[in-house]
């Protein structure tokens, strides 16, 4: 009997051995580890299971043979990094001494016991053990069940993500008073050894911690091309760039389109704009406007000035008409607040590039212009 129970004990180890292998090698392990390596940090909550072998140094007052082997079966968890719970039950059979001519004194335990662990789950933990259990007697006396405790110290080591192994030495008492009523009682010494199974696949890695935010700007003194920092959304551009207010860069357009001039106006010396330009003049009036606007939005914006002509007249006279009115446009800027450093010009182009017939009235009138050259 006690052979077989030996073989049974040693299939159930290879057996969750064997099922524990098959978790390794189907979990997923990450690139450059292997697949058994211990990476719980914290603590594993899966239950385990496992065969307890262990050696009773066993009460005098009980009359049988002094050392017997035990085996038993262990199903538990943890139920926090410090803790576990475990169900257990072992059985032992001892030889009572050859003058009683008694027989054997087999002992079945179901039992919990309480498990505290010190250290970190990685390391080898020594621990606390305290358990109660129902001990069944059967001998030639009695075949009762009786309460029973137990106590003691152990050594406890994580191998692989699945494979725990424990060490224990303890002490158990049980209240038996009906094997012989003269005694209340026996205490046991107690050594065994476990290997623990645990169920199911491992518990996900935690999620790394997130990165810590860089460090903000002093919003109230660092800018770049004009755009506070904690507003600027490409601070790395070289100064100078014409950015808009996100400070990523921005083609700026200035349309001057529409602001057109009467027929050989200005004259020389006429230095008011509105009286020189083509009915309505309030419509140019508007788009000069909105010209000064644009250029103090963007103040890194730099424009030439230049003038145009229609073609009626000789060239040399219409240079000198597209050169004032270039001019009186530079000065209708500078008057508004633009500073005149960012202003290239006034040049005049005289009748060259038009940008419409000069054989129609309305073509001539269009080319009649000035125009703001962006430098991008």
């Amino acid at each position: 009997m006690k052979r077989r129970s030996l073989y049974f004990l040693i299939a159930l180890a290879l057996g969750g051995a064997g099922v524990v292998h098959a978790q390794d090698n189907t979990s997923t392990a990450p690139p450059g580890s292997s697949s058994s390596d211990v990476s719980t940090t914290s603590y594993d909550d899966r239950w385990y299971v496992g065969p307890t072998v262990g050696y009773y140094h066993n009460d005098t007052k009980r009359l049988t043979n002094k050392n017997q082997i035990y085996y038993g079966l262990v199903v538990g968890k943890f139920i926090s990094p410090n803790v576990s719970i475990d169900i257990f039950a072992d059985r032992t059979r001892r030889t009572f001494r050859s003058y009683l001519d008694a027989g054997r004194w087999s002992s079945n335990n179901l039992g919990v016991d309480a498990r505290y662990y010190f250290l970190d789950w990685n390391a080898w933990r020594p621990y606390l053990v305290g358990g109660i259990m129902a001990s069944q007697h059967i001998n030639s006396f009695d075949h009762k069940i009786d309460p029973a405790a137990e106590g003691g110290v152990g050594l406890s080591k994580t191998i692989t993500q699945n494979i725990d192994i424990r060490g224990e030495v303890k002490y158990r008492y049980d209240w038996d008073d009906k094997t012989f009523p003269q005694r209340n009682g026996y205490g046991d010494a107690m050594v065994d050894f476990m290997v623990l199974f645990r169920l199911g696949p491992p518990p996900a890695p935690a999620a790394p911690p997130p990165p810590p935010p860089p460090p903000q700007p002093d919003c109230s003194k660092q800018f770049r091309n004009g755009v506070n920092l904690c507003d600027n959304k490409c601070p790395d551009l070289p100064e100078g760039t014409i950015v808009g207010p996100d400070g990523c860069p921005q083609k700026v357009v200035i349309d001057l389109k529409g602001v057109n001039f009467k027929f050989d106006r200005p004259k020389k010396g006429e230095t008011n704009i509105e009286p020189t330009l083509a009915v309505p003049a309030s419509d140019s009036m508007a788009i000069l406007d909105q010209a000064v606007d644009t250029l103090k939005r963007y103040p890194q914006v730099h424009v030439t000035v230049a003038g145009y002509t229609d073609s009626v007249g000789t060239a040399a006279y219409n240079q000198g008409l597209s050169e004032r009115r270039a001019k009186i446009v530079y000065d209708y800027l500078t008057a508004h607040g633009i500073d005149p450093s960012r202003l290239d010009g006034p040049i005049g182009h005289g009748l060259n590039d038009p940008i419409d017939t000069n054989k129609t009235a309305a073509g001539r009138a269009r080319n009649r212009r000035t125009e703001l050259q962006v430098q991008q």
